[in-house]
């Protein structure tokens, strides 16, 4: 495969099909392809299946927006800005949304065996723990890990004894390869190189795990400027399927060097979500009641958005009021 494809937001959000396993970019509030996930409810999509490190506002718009039917993670929901995921919960509770409890750990584990190419992670991390029960193998529990679905694995885990050392029972995670890995990216260059100013988390790990991946960038750039610093890049055009080049795409989470975390949408949007009528409320409002990403952007407003735009030196907003001793 050469260069990706550079698409539209509506291009990209088309094929994305029903059910199918998404795996996304960033951490909590930070560099989430908010956009596409905007545009992904506005197309109706149904039964999505999230695998992720960690959730966050993505994820509540996309679960209240009945947009998922599988959710495997550790956590989620907005940082200082709204501690639990309302939506997801919600989703459990009704039966709507079938909720697989992973640590932190074991998720990475399982992305890096992804990304690896290899069919699982041997390791430590979190046994012993109430994970790890049977009884809260909620996939198991729902009749699917019954191999009819390749991107479920026959078992949540498994544990052997260590024939190599002899140092008793070890931890084995499956491997995830989600369909799509959607990313968020400061700059990607014209043949594709992915650059993130900022910290990668497990970005890199999702393209490798993805068997396809769209990019959506803040700016796109030559890549002959981008190949200068090899070692700030974070993925090669050949790892790339698509682009989108959209600026803003990640509000109202932050993207570091270019915009801070619209806090303020953040917290009204949490409250928002504290029940399925004020959820639709919101989201007639600014998911729904806009047509695409430039009406969003319109309806936040040029005074809105230019407060939340980073200092070029210091690579954060100093217009921003934040918190004091």
């Amino acid at each position: 495969m050469g260069k990706p494809e550079k698409i539209t937001l509506q291009e990209a959000a088309s094929l994305i099909k029903d059910g199918d396993l998404l795996t996304f970019s960033g951490f909590t509030i930070w560099r989430r392809p908010m956009a596409l996930v905007y545009e992904l409810a506005r197309q109706g999509k149904k039964n999505l299946h999230l695998f992720e490190v960690n959730g966050g506002t993505h994820t509540e718009v996309l679960a209240g927006a009945g947009c998922v039917k599988i959710w495997e993670s550790c956590w989620v929901g907005h940082e200082l800005y709204g501690k639990l995921g309302e939506m997801v919960a919600a989703g459990q509770v009704k039966g709507s949304i079938i909720t697989e409890d992973y640590s932190h750990a074991q998720c990475v584990a399982r992305l890096l065996a992804g990304a690896y190419g290899i069919p699982f992670m041997p390791t430590a991390h979190s046994m012993g723990t109430d994970i790890l029960n049977p009884e809260f193998d909620m996939l198991s529990r729902a009749g699917l890990r019954d191999g009819s679905n390749p991107k479920i694995p026959l078992k949540k885990y498994d544990i052997i004894h260590d024939p190599f050392y002899n140092m008793g029972e070890i931890l084995l995670m499956p491997a995830v390869n989600p369909d799509w890995a959607l990313i968020y990216a400061s700059q990607v260059g014209d043949e594709g190189t992915v650059r993130v100013n900022a910290q990668t988390y497990t970005d890199a790990e999702a393209i490798k795990a993805a068997d396809k991946v769209i990019v959506l960038a803040e700016e796109i750039v030559p890549d002959s400027y981008l190949r200068q610093e090899p070692k700030l890049n974070l993925a090669t055009g050949y790892a790339v399927d698509y682009v989108v080049e959209l600026p803003w795409a990640a509000h109202p989470t932050g993207s570091q060097g270019y915009y801070d975390v619209d806090a303020d949408f953040i917290r009204a949007f949490y409250s928002a979500s504290k029940s399925q009528e004020s959820f639709d409320k919101w989201a007639d409002e600014w998911v729904f009641g806009v047509k695409n990403h430039d009406e969003y952007l319109a309806k936040l407003g040029i005074t809105r958005l230019e407060k939340l735009r980073a200092n070029a030196a210091l690579g954060y907003s100093t217009r921003v009021k934040r918190g004091k001793r």
